[in-house]
């Protein structure tokens, strides 16, 4: 009687761990998985919009404290890509740190976001910072949704309407974008680094920044004399309708253009690359247009009454 009732015992666990194991994440390989892991905030954001409540999403970097660019996957990192049932990440070597953990486990099918721009061909280098197209970011969503619904085919219908609301969002931040154009055509702005590189694009407006200064800031290096006194003399005579700052850099040439944008009343406007604290992707571009449109507005008043 003894073994019937340790068998029935066995039995009994054996199908509550059965039990267990349905309610991980869909295609995990363990119950402590993450269904999907992002590279950033960023993107984690963007992936649990769509997932809603059905799945964990973990964002490996977050906040502003960490370079996307120059960070090292550590081995819990790297446990957390391969166990994921999907990864989501950047690319364009904005986070080849993923790409390196993804070359040695080439049965993982990522979605990566810059794979989804258009091909420029020979007219210009791609920018990784894809997250501010908002075209991209739109079909990184869907990606998402139909990898997500192939995975948890029961839950397909959520993450269908999920994916449906989080794009008509998308769309009117961007009819903001658009809109600017007609408003402020041929409107002229300095920006420090190509972060903001596609939301200039959407909006029309006219980067007047010297490519090599921009490249210098974003490199960690000094720009040369030339192109100091070029911006300078921009921001000074007020040829900028606003200057675009990533906060998260910082050094002895951008803040002087900081001071001199202060001196001649020309709005700043930061542009990040991570999420601020408390946001997710929608609050987070939502307010960065919104910030441009405001500092244009101040513009254009600030002109009309000199």
């Amino acid at each position: 009687m003894a073994l019937v009732a340790v068998t029935r015992w066995l039995s009994t666990v054996a199908m509550g761990l059965a039990a267990l194991t349905g309610c991980a994440p869909a295609g995990s390989p363990h119950p402590g998985a993450a269904a999907v892991v992002a590279s950033t905030d960023v993107w984690g954001s963007v992936a649990s919009a769509v997932a809603g409540r059905h799945d964990t999403v973990k964002s490996i970097l977050s906040g502003s404290t960490v370079d996307p660019h120059t960070y090292q996957a550590s081995p819990s990192d790297a446990a957390a890509i391969i166990d994921a049932a999907l990864v989501v990440f950047n690319g364009g070597g904005y986070d080849g740190w993923v790409g390196d953990v993804l070359s040695t486990h080439q049965k993982i099918k990522p979605v990566d976001a810059f794979s989804f721009l258009p091909d420029a061909g020979d007219e210009r280098p791609p920018n990784e910072h894809v997250f501010y197209d908002l075209d991209v970011v739109k079909a990184v969503a869907i990606t998402i949704a139909d990898r997500l619904a192939a995975i948890d085919p029961v839950s397909s219908a959520d993450y269908r309407a999920n994916v449906a609301a989080f794009c008509r969002k998308v769309e009117a931040i961007a009819d903001t974008e658009h809109a600017v154009s007609s408003t402020y055509p041929n409107t002229s702005v300095i920006a420090t680094e190509p972060v903001a590189y596609y939301l200039l694009q959407a909006s029309g407006l006219v980067n007047r920044t010297p490519p090599t200064f921009s490249q210098a800031n974003e490199n960690g290096t000094d720009p040369s004399p030339a192109d100091m006194a070029y911006v300078l003399d921009l921001v000074g005579h007020r040829q900028v309708s606003a200057v675009l700052i990533n906060p998260q850099t910082s050094n002895p040439a951008i803040d002087s253009l900081k001071d001199a944008a202060r001196r001649a009343g020309v709005p700043i406007i930061d542009v990040t690359e991570t999420l601020p604290n408390g946001t997710d992707y929608l609050t987070w571009q939502r307010n960065t247009v919104n910030q441009l449109v405001a500092a244009l507005q101040s513009n254009r008043r600030t002109h009309a009454s000199n």
